[in-house]
C-alpha cells in the first residue's frame, strides 16, 4: 500500500493537473534548484527525480524558513542543498511540489551570485465574497 501511495503521489500522471494557463518555464538543457526541505533527503529525490541526484550545500540569502516553507526576510538566509536537472526532471520536481497548487517555481539568487529556481508556497486562496 505505501508504494501505491507514493507512486501516485510522486509519478503518477493522475491526481495532479496544473491550473488551467499556468505555464511554468523549462528551459533546455540543465537547470539549478535549491532545495530546503523534504528534497534534500537523498530518497526522496531519487523517488521524484527518478534518479539519484548530486547535490552541493548551498546558501540563500534573503529568505526565512518557515516550516517546509521559506518567506522574504531581508537579513535572513536559508541552507540547503543545490541540484542539477535535466528538463524531464525539473518536470517531476514540479509535480511534486504541486506546481501552480501549492507552489511556484521562481527565480533567487545564491550567496555566491548563482542564479537558481526555488520553490515557494503561494499564497492562500482567498473566500469568495
Amino acid at each position: 500500500m505505501p508504494t501505491l501511495y507514493l507512486w501516485w503521489l510522486l509519478l503518477s500522471p493522475f491526481g495532479y493537473q496544473p491550473p488551467a494557463g499556468y505555464v511554468a518555464p523549462v528551459e533546455p538543457g540543465e537547470q539549478q534548484v535549491f532545495v530546503y526541505g523534504t528534497l534534500r533527503n537523498p530518497l526522496v529525490r531519487w523517488l521524484v527525480a527518478g534518479r539519484p541526484l548530486v547535490t552541493e550545500e548551498a546558501f540563500l540569502p534573503g529568505y526565512r524558513r518557515q516550516g517546509l516553507d521559506i518567506t522574504p526576510a531581508p537579513g535572513a538566509g536559508v541552507e540547503g542543498e543545490l541540484v542539477t536537472v535535466e528538463p524531464s526532471a525539473l518536470r517531476r520536481l514540479d509535480r511534486y511540489e504541486r506546481l501552480g497548487i501549492r507552489y511556484e517555481r521562481v527565480e533567487a539568487t545564491l550567496d555566491d551570485g548563482r542564479r537558481v529556481w526555488v520553490y515557494q508556497r503561494l499564497p492562500p486562496l482567498l473566500p469568495a465574497q
